[in-house]
């Protein structure tokens, strides 16, 4: 009888993939002549930033989210008013930092409610944000939204070219990335995964489901704040229409479809939802329907998502299962 061999994660191993990651991230900047290519990347390095963020909430600690497009309009306005007069390199963590407290307020009806009461409380705080966006026109501009949004500079250094600002998108993805390996890893993520499993239990070892509820909606909001500071002065120009409740329920189908509650599930969802439409535009009218498809197939031949064919190429490769990131 064959037996597969587990593969386990030493901290060499760990090195070299992060290594790897960001040279994934970062290859577009030096490889990819047409700059709309370059786009969609910066574009899936910042839908795999938000889909983090609601793995965290979701996959994680077993709570649902359809706020996650509220996040990232408050990071991205935050960042589109506030990087003229201040500069972008506060206007981003502060961005992050307004998401983090919202999402701690928010994360306060996940203490009395789950499941759908829950994801509907969230889908109303997401119309809330986009009305306020849209009526504010003092300050957001309503529905004509921000224009000529700047790029960064840090001293000498010029993110101002598609190319540079990629490599920054990628850093800055890269560095969150491995925050939330090392927080999956550490305590707090074993208590996030045993609220998930069974909240009685994890509260009758001493997990605080108070604490850890209200920290995990906080952390994935927080990272949709920042997805959405790095999203402003990628398209140059914003408007509330950007994050209306359908693209909270397209970070919904990346955790789904790359797979909830596992490390590589946001990053394979994002490339799928955001890479294949274009492969599919070639169809015309038709291409909406061909891409639901798709994704209809790969959640019933995949039922815990697009991450379950990584496994299986893993081990027909190398004849042992992939390693798991997250304990």
């Amino acid at each position: 009888m064959n037996t597969v061999k587990a593969s386990k994660v030493t901290p060499l191993r760990a090195s070299i993939g992060w290594l790897c990651l960001l040279g994934i991230f970062v290859l577009p900047a030096f490889s990819v002549s047409s700059q709309y290519i370059l786009y969609l990347a910066s574009l899936t390095c910042i839908y795999t930033l938000t889909a983090a963020g609601l793995n965290l909430i979701l996959g994680y600690a077993g709570q649902i989210s359809l706020a996650q497009a509220a996040f990232m309009g408050i990071g991205a306005y935050t960042v589109a008013l506030l990087s003229t007069k201040l500069s972008f390199w506060v206007a981003l963590p502060l961005g992050g930092g307004i998401a983090f407290v919202l999402g701690l307020v928010l994360g306060f009806p996940s203490l009395k409610v789950k499941h759908h009461y829950l994801a509907m409380i969230t889908l109303g705080f997401n119309i809330i944000v986009y009305l306020i966006l849209m009526n504010e026109q003092e300050i957001t501009g309503g529905s004509y939204g921000v224009f000529n949004i700047p790029r960064p500079k840090a001293g000498p250094i010029d993110f101002t070219s598609n190319e540079s600002y990629h490599i920054l998108i990628a850093l800055v993805t890269c560095f969150i990335m491995l925050l939330t390996y090392w927080t999956l890893n550490s305590q707090w993520g074993r208590a996030f995964k045993g609220i998930r499993e069974n909240e009685l239990r994890a509260e009758m070892l001493g997990v605080s489901l108070r604490n850890y509820k209200l920290l995990a909606f906080a952390i994935g909001s927080a990272f949709a704040g920042i997805a959405g500071g790095l999203l402003a002065p990628l398209l140059g120009y914003i408007d509330p229409t950007i994050f209306n409740l359908g693209f909270s329920f397209q970070f919904l189908l990346m955790v789904i479809v790359g797979g909830s509650g596992r490390f590589e599930g946001p990053f394979i969802g994002a490339i799928i939802i955001t890479i294949f439409p274009e492969i599919f535009r070639v169809a015309e009218r038709l291409y909406f329907v061909i891409f639901a498809l798709a994704a209809m197939l790969i959640l019933i031949f995949m039922p815990k998502g697009a991450v379950t064919l990584w496994d299986w190429l893993f081990q027909t490769i190398t004849g042992r299962e992939a390693p798991k990131l997250t304990k």
